[in-house]
């Protein structure tokens, strides 16, 4: 399973509405109960230029960033250029958006084994072979 940049960026932030959902998942994950969980590394970039439209400085980026790498059990899958390339078909192809939605479901689909995306992102839903899980379910 991997998890979407929204529930990560809540879960560092001091306060986001999805912030409990955000906690409470991550409390999963830092007991083990899926065993690894993947995000991509593109979370680093998007979160980046999020904080920073937020006003955030760069020395609590810096903070939520070690933060989301020393989470234990999440793996940061690295991009490559096959994910690169399918991130930019599936953009085409099913009218993402955002980069970055495509970099996350480019990944999801070729690096994750159950090819399930936790996420209250609903742009998944229409990209055939991903399942998404909304984290206010778990």
């Amino acid at each position: 399973m991997m998890i979407e940049s929204d529930v990560i960026y809540a879960y560092v932030k001091s306060s986001d509405w999805l912030k409990p959902a955000a906690n409470k998942l991550m409390t999963k994950i830092t007991r083990g109960e899926f065993g690894t969980v993947y995000s991509s590394r593109e979370i680093l970039h998007e979160l980046y230029y999020v904080s920073l439209e937020e006003g955030v400085s760069l020395e609590e980026f810096i903070r939520r960033a070690a933060t989301i790498t020393a989470i234990p059990n999440l793996t940061l899958l690295p991009t490559v250029y096959e994910i690169d390339l399918l991130a930019l078909a599936l953009m085409q192809q099913y009218k993402l958006s955002s980069i970055f939605d495509a970099y996350y479901a480019a990944t999801c689909l070729k690096m994750v084994e159950d090819k399930t995306i936790i996420t209250t992102d609903e742009e998944y839903d229409k990209v055939a072979g991903i399942k998404r899980i909304d984290p206010r379910d778990i």
